[in-house]
């Protein structure tokens, strides 16, 4: 067995696609978006989001169509926004590592109105599907949600950036 200093399934440097290289210096949020309770919750990490204020405030995220959570047919959901120290639940909700048990054994979780809630996040906001049908976007499906519901946490939040998850820091 040959072990590499660098990632083995990084393409060479005059081969990475601009865009994503371009892509992956835009500092995103880190969540995961989770449904359902008890036996047949679903999650997913999504750094694909944007909140939009107004009357209903909108979130819109990029969704793996693939993802058990988007297979479980979630009309609800929690956006929970995690902070540093859910890097490795991050990775078991984005299926990059092994969770025995599966994702929700790790962390503290409630099962609220939307779905279930982790604790001690940046926060999380409750969502109900919006009437605005799902469309395919790149390898993804734009969906929107409406929020319904909104919890601040005291947690700092987590971006990632350029492949890593990086602790955002606190505000001026």
């Amino acid at each position: 067995m040959t072990i590499h200093s660098d990632h083995p399934f990084v393409p060479p440097e005059g081969e990475r696609d601009p865009l994503r290289r371009l892509r992956g210096r835009m500092p995103a949020p880190v969540t995961v978006w989770s449904g359902g309770t008890g036996a047949s919750r679903a999650g997913l990490t999504i750094s694909s989001v944007l909140v939009a204020d107004g009357d209903p405030a909108r979130v819109v995220g990029l969704v793996d169509p693939d993802s058990a959570f988007w297979e479980s047919d979630p009309t609800t959901w929690v956006v929970n926004v995690l902070g540093a120290e859910h890097r490795f639940l991050a990775d078991a909700f984005a299926g990059t590592v092994p969770a025995p048990g599966g994702p929700f054994t790790l962390g503290s979780w409630t099962d609220g109105d939307w779905g279930p809630v982790l604790a001690g996040t940046t926060g999380w906001f409750g969502v109900r599907l919006a009437d605005v049908e799902p469309r395919e976007v790149g390898w993804g499906l734009l969906v929107e949600g409406t929020i319904e519901h909104v919890e601040v946490g005291d947690a700092e939040a987590m971006v990632h950036l350029r492949g890593r998850y990086r602790q955002a820091g606190p505000a001026d």
